[in-house]
């Protein structure tokens, strides 16, 4: 593919301000598009990554380019990355709203060995164990293509390992029965440590019957490997540019034509990245596919020294625990603890202040000694959930020059580095040895796909998710 792109002049040292305010009600179901150069969400990194590199500025005139990249956010950037780095391809990145706006800077920040909210033993009840082992070795080299991204990228990491603290007895024999599969079937050694073990020698959560340790996960600054990731892309020749939302895209004779306020932009391949904030208008091949869902994230001041006793906090490795509406927290660099979990249902709804009051409730059922600690940080933002728990790295019609990468289920801090590289080589046309279900299939409709085919029924997805997180609570707590 040869290198035609036009690119924009700025000033050096330009980070594009923000146009418009945070809108804390943004729901991806309903709203034809996320925005047009809104501010980021007030999260922890946000608060703490410093300010913004540069980037190329919002698209100002028409611009014909060999690839355009929707969405900035990690697979977006490490596309670019890769498409640079591999191929020689200098791809344009077009934002809707500032640099990394959505899920990249509203997660977690864990980083572990995963891909979709399926387990392994789940992987082979459904594609059968010579497909498992094939999956398993992707991520595995997945985290090793996150590892290598990171070297260079001061984010923060907290090496050492997952813990996945089993939040009642009931759950054990099930995940003592997992690590087994996980070190016979997948040569990975999980291995099965009791309560008094997780609160004496990790840390003392109130909640723990047990737990399984597995040997990979990094904690990372999720702001500052953004800003990373953004910082690497424009030194290898790609164009990162915010305030640049696609609000109209039509294909005539191989060529797109994505329309943003400011120009057209004219690509000959679309590779798209937009997560859980992806438009329900942005293109026909993506409409009801995902299904995002909201998470909310919390981070204390630091915490003291007698409070860190108190919770026996001995480790700053990732941690969830097993509930299907599961937590994820750690102690973070500066001595903050984050902990989130599942929040509202419609966009609507997330501001109000009784899904923050959970999330402090189960903190402290966890923590006693945190009862009344004040917050430096609360925020919430939606997750790519595919409607078969499992992510896509696809070009869904081979006739046409467009590719996406999503339904990461919440475990894409790590897996959309390697998503980025896989989707850099579909573009590239080097895809080919890329034969596992995430790649060789479309993100699939769910099973009432026509109740949700038309937007106007979006509340009844809304009214099943409300029944199906009762469900979830009561498997989770009470049955």
């Amino acid at each position: 593919m040869d290198a035609i792109a036009t690119r924009l002049i700025l000033p050096e040292g330009c980070s594009t301000a923000p146009q418009r305010p945070y809108d804390p009600a943004y729901d991806p179901l309903v709203a034809p598009n996320p925005g047009e150069g809104r501010e980021y969400a007030p999260t922890y990194w946000i608060g703490t990554a410093g300010e913004p590199p540069p980037d190329d500025g919002p698209i100002t005139q028409d611009v014909d380019v060999d690839v355009a990249i929707i969405g900035s956010g990690f697979t977006g950037l490490t596309c670019a990355i890769f498409l640079a780095q591999e191929y020689g391809i200098k791809a344009t990145v077009l934002e809707a709203n500032r640099v990394s706006w959505g899920c990249s800077t509203r997660n977690g920040g864990q980083a572990q060995c995963a891909s979709g909210r399926l387990k392994r033993s789940q992987w082979i009840e459904r594609y059968g164990l010579e497909t498992a082992l094939r999956l398993h070795r992707e991520v595995c080299d997945g985290m090793q293509t996150f590892k290598d991204l990171i070297r260079d990228i001061e984010c923060d990491p907290q090496p050492g390992g997952h813990l996945y603290v089993a939040h009642r007895p009931q759950v054990m024999p099930g995940l003592e029965k997992e690590a087994k599969v996980l070190r016979e079937v997948f040569h990975y050694d999980a291995r099965i440590l009791d309560a008094d073990t997780v609160r004496r020698e990790y840390v003392d959560d109130k909640e723990t019957a047990g737990a399984m340790h597995e040997p990979e996960g990094i904690g990372i600054h999720a702001g500052k490997l953004a800003f990373g990731y953004l910082r690497r892309a424009r030194a290898l020749g790609a164009t990162v540019h915010p305030a640049s939302p696609v609000q109209g895209w039509t294909t005539r004779g191989g060529v797109h034509y994505l329309r943003t306020p400011g120009g057209t932009v004219r690509a000959r391949a679309v590779a798209v990245a937009t997560g859980g904030y992806t438009s329900p208008t942005l293109h026909p091949q993506l409409k009801n596919r995902l299904f995002p869902i909201l998470s909310n994230s919390i981070v204390t001041r630091p915490l003291t020294a007698a409070e860190i006793e108190a919770c026996n906090f001995r480790t700053r490795q990732v941690i969830t625990d097993t509930r299907i509406l599961r937590h994820y927290y750690r102690l973070m660099p500066d001595g903050r603890l984050q902990i989130g979990s599942r929040s509202a249902i419609s966009g609507n709804d997330a501001p109000q202040k009784k899904y923050e009051q959970k999330l402090i409730q189960d903190m402290v059922r966890k923590f006693p000694a945190l009862a009344g600690i004040a917050l430096d940080y609360s925020w919430w933002g939606w997750v790519d959930v595919s409607h078969d728990m499992m992510p896509r790295i696809f070009q869904p019609d081979p006739a046409q020059s467009i590719y996406y990468a999503m339904g990461y289920g919440g475990n894409g801090v790590m897996y959309s580095a390697q998503a980025g590289k896989r989707m850099a080589a579909l573009v590239a046309g080097k895809g080919k040895e890329l034969d596992l279900p995430i790649f060789g299939s479309a993100l699939p409709f769910p099973n009432v796909r026509e109740m949700v085919e038309a937007q106007a029924f979006a509340p009844f997805r809304r009214l099943g998710q409300w029944f199906l997180y009762r469900w979830y609570h009561l498997k989770d707590d009470v049955l």
